[in-house]
């Protein structure tokens, strides 16, 4: 089983598999493409399995590879614009928790 990785490591690796495999990054505007259409990859497995759909003949679905997908391309979109996915996940769960401290368990619609 490989190692628990931290998302700054992950954004070094992703960075560092760019310029040893790939090249550059694809432009902004063609990752934000590329986020889109692996959304739409995972969205497509998750209709098929917890959805109403069903698989085609010789469909190999791949949740956590479609996931991974997700996060990868997220990662090069964060490199490319300088955000540190670290600092912004952890100012981002301060601002749910202090915002939705009582919201989610007031919620009748989830009791």
């Amino acid at each position: 089983m490989a190692e628990d990785i931290t998302l700054k490591e992950a954004q070094q690796k992703v960075d560092e598999w760019v310029k040893n495999y790939g090249v550059r990054y694809f432009s902004e505007l063609t990752n934000m493409a590329c986020l889109t259409e692996e959304v739409g990859e995972l969205a497509r497995i998750m209709a098929r399995k917890y959805g109403d759909q069903s698989f085609k003949e010789g469909e190999n679905p791949n949740l956590g590879d479609e996931m991974a997908d997700v996060l990868w391309v997220l990662i090069c979109l964060a490199n490319q614009t300088g955000v540190d996915l670290t600092d912004e996940f952890q100012k981002n769960m301060e601002k749910k928790t202090k915002r939705d401290f009582k919201r989610h368990k007031e919620n009748p619609k989830l009791k």
